[in-house]
């Protein structure tokens, strides 16, 4: 079955004044979505930790994000004497700009009158053709912000944050392109009404779970949050792409984090759980869909991926960056691309081939025992690592003999511990390291 390519959402009321308003409350939502997802990720892993959370400043402490804000604007404003001026201010307003951008395509709702008028326009800013493409385009736009900001600052904890944020981005944005191509091609559309017009039977996280789970892992990884929080890790680069920024700066870098989050969110929720339509069994009452009430099973849907941010910071621990690129190019992105590989086949089948469901389900089973043959010849040709010698702990070393200290393994014995060069070859070993 084909779908409606082009965007199946009418705009031809929206005058000016409705645009304007529509980019208006776009903004006021980006922003007291931020203030309420800090305050729920303080509170949520406070109590995962056993602990109250802001409870002091107004009711249930939710005042606090906002205490924050005007205390970071209140802050001084320092300038590194060697960064290139132009270029550190300029960074952060690039990675605030973009993520609001996103939200310019995301459907919040079906068509809906505006009241006290006679104007019935969709519950969303603009569509396109290529609606989704737009949001990738503009997350790798965002990433300039955070690259240019470590560029900047001339320093080197920040250009690691930077470049270490470039390749994650370059990575985990190609799964999350190859996970979106399978929604892509069974909805037959890259508009984002249209995608959700197509969820109408069966949401796409059903039967493209594969894509879902992918997306999922990569849309963490994108937003440079726990696990993937490599770029600032504090325990090895003080705070990584940000760490000159303070004050107002800092809270744009800050405010582009969450709203990120919560862009993705809102992506995953239109594309893979039906949008703003209702789950079961409210679909079942036949207004459920209709007015403004898809606005708010937009929003329940959107909270669910952000719990799932929130649950991941407070679970698992930050990952090595070795470990981190490696499931990333080896294991998401073959993934990835073995999935997109078996759609096509399906959705091939399904619309230009008179093929039965024996014949698809071999054709299936001889794609998977050909890519399981692949696979187990490059794993048998692949040299296997050397071995490597087992150190003798009677044996003395020299951790300065390459002209660089290097750490001694657990039992061995040292001939010196500080650069000077021993008198004799005969001198004894200084100290025995332990394991443990």
């Amino acid at each position: 079955m084909f779908y409606a390519e082009n965007p199946v959402a009418d705009f031809s009321q929206d005058n000016g004044w409705v645009i304007a308003l529509k980019a208006v409350l776009l903004f006021v939502i980006a922003v007291v979505a931020t203030l309420l997802m800090i305050w729920a990720e303080r509170r949520v892993v406070g109590r995962m930790q056993s602990r109250p959370g802001p409870n002091r400043n107004g009711p249930f402490g939710l005042l606090q994000s906002l205490a924050d804000g005007v205390k970071l604007a209140l802050k001084e404003d320092i300038i590194p004497a060697a960064a290139d001026k132009i270029v550190f201010i300029i960074a952060p307003a690039i990675s605030a700009i973009a993520c609001f951008t996103s939200f310019a395509v995301i459907p919040f709702g079906p068509q809906a009158r505006i009241p006290f008028t006679d104007i019935v326009t969709p519950l969303q800013l603009t569509d396109m053709n290529v609606a989704v493409l737009f949001i990738l385009a503009v997350a790798g736009v965002g990433v300039y912000g955070i690259v240019l900001a470590g560029w900047s600052s001339n320093s080197t904890y920040p250009l690691l944050g930077g470049v270490r944020s470039s390749a994650q981005v370059i990575s985990y944005e190609i799964a999350m392109g190859l996970a979106l191509v399978s929604v892509f091609l069974y909805s037959g559309s890259m508009s984002t009404s249209a995608i959700v017009d197509a969820q109408q039977s069966i949401w796409w996280c059903l039967p493209l779970l594969p894509s879902f789970v992918i997306y999922v892992i990569a849309m963490v990884g994108e937003t440079n949050r726990a696990p993937f929080d490599l770029p600032e890790a504090e325990g090895e680069l003080v705070g990584g792409f940000h760490t000159e920024y303070s004050s107002l700066k800092f809270a744009l870098f800050f405010l582009a984090e969450y709203v990120n989050m919560v862009t993705v969110s809102m992506l995953a929720t239109t594309l893979f759980l039906g949008g703003w339509r209702a789950p079961w069994p409210i679909s079942l009452w036949d207004d459920a869909n209709t007015g403004y009430y898809p606005v708010i099973w937009f929003f329940a849907k959107t909270c669910l991926f952000l719990f799932l941010y929130i649950w991941l910071r407070g679970t698992l621990p930050r990952l090595r960056y070795d470990q981190f690129m490696r499931f990333g190019w080896k294991i998401l992105i073959p993934a990835a691309l073995v999935w997109t590989m078996a759609v096509a086949v399906v959705r091939a089948m399904d619309q230009f081939g008179d093929i039965g469901r024996r014949d698809r389900v071999m054709i299936l089973v001889g794609v998977v025992l050909v890519l399981a043959l692949v696979w187990g010849a490059v794993e048998a040709l692949r040299p296997k690592p050397v071995e490597e010698t087992p150190v003798d702990p009677e044996v003395p070393v020299d951790p300065f003999a390459g002209g660089f200290p290097v750490p001694a393994m657990p039992g061995q014995k040292l001939v010196r511990t500080n650069g000077q060069t021993p008198k004799t070859t005969e001198t004894p070993a200084l100290e025995e390291v332990r394991g443990g």
